[in-house]
């Protein structure tokens, strides 16, 4: 794969992985928009690698905190912040990864990758978004968490198996629901996204051992993607101080509107 094919699919998706804008929507846009070729679902996954790093740099203390709750877990105690944490986020995990097998075995993820159904994601996952931002309580704190609220939110996460979901902003949303404000439903969105992008790179590791993508391409991948995560994810979360999820929803909706003219009309090639 040309060099500036990989930077790009890196380029793409660094700065949208952290914004409520889906950004597996983006890359299977790519090959259609740009008469590429389609770079498929293992550098899809690698370009996430370099966003997973990103994002374990970024909320390293959180990281940590909640990795120090491990020994505990392992002992069977759950009464420690970072014990409860670490339980909460590897149960909202589940419904994603056993959603996502069950597509992968199936056949329906790549059934799913066509630009009707990414516009529709966009545009009703982006109305949602803006509803749930415009009512939210906005009082609790990611100490609150509880089990209850990971399970709900994990089931929110699985959604975005649907390309144009958005992973970030599904959960984002229902973070907001629950009652979490702005950056606190932005970072348990964040936090979510390590054990679920683990989850997925385990799960197409056997293509990637296959040499079906050259490891010089995901290296690649990976590092260029890490750096525009790490970027875009510190700027969003300054701007979130101040800004509410309104200008990602007008960007959805107008995206989303765009993709379904062009999918009912059949123009470029979709």
């Amino acid at each position: 794969m040309p060099l500036y094919h990989l930077i790009l699919i890196s380029l793409i998706q660094g700065i949208t992985e952290f914004l409520p804008v889906s950004s597996s929507g983006h890359l299977i846009l790519l090959p259609g928009l740009t008469g590429l070729t389609d770079q498929g679902p293992v550098i899809d996954v690698a370009a996430h690698v370099g966003t997973l790093l990103a994002v374990i740099t970024y909320f390293w203390s959180d990281v940590r905190h909640i990795l120090h709750g491990l020994p505990q877990v392992v002992r069977g105690q759950f009464d420690s912040p970072s014990a409860r944490l670490l339980v909460a986020f590897t149960l909202a995990t589940l419904p994603v990864m056993a959603l996502g097998l069950i597509l992968k075995l199936s056949g329906l993820s790549d059934a799913l990758r066509s630009i009707t159904v990414i516009g529709w994601s966009m545009l009703v996952f982006g109305i949602l978004l803006y509803w749930m931002d415009q009512r939210a309580r906005a009082t609790r704190q990611i100490e609150d968490l509880t089990l209850r609220d990971a399970w709900i939110l994990g089931l929110w996460q699985a959604l975005a198996l649907i390309p144009g979901t958005s992973r970030s902003g599904i959960t984002i949303t229902g973070a907001l629901n629950a009652g979490f404000n702005r950056k606190e439903a932005a970072k348990i969105a964040m936090l979510m996204s390590i054990p679920t992008i683990i989850a997925s790179g385990a799960l197409t590791s056997l293509d990637l051992i296959g040499g079906t993508v050259p490891l010089r391409d995901t290296a690649i991948v990976v590092a260029f993607s890490f750096a525009a995560a790490l970027t875009a994810l510190s700027l969003m979360m300054r701007l979130l101080s101040r800004l509410t999820y309104t200008p990602y929803v007008i960007y959805r909706i107008g995206l989303g509107l765009t993709l379904l003219t062009i999918g009912y009309s059949g123009s470029l090639g979709f």
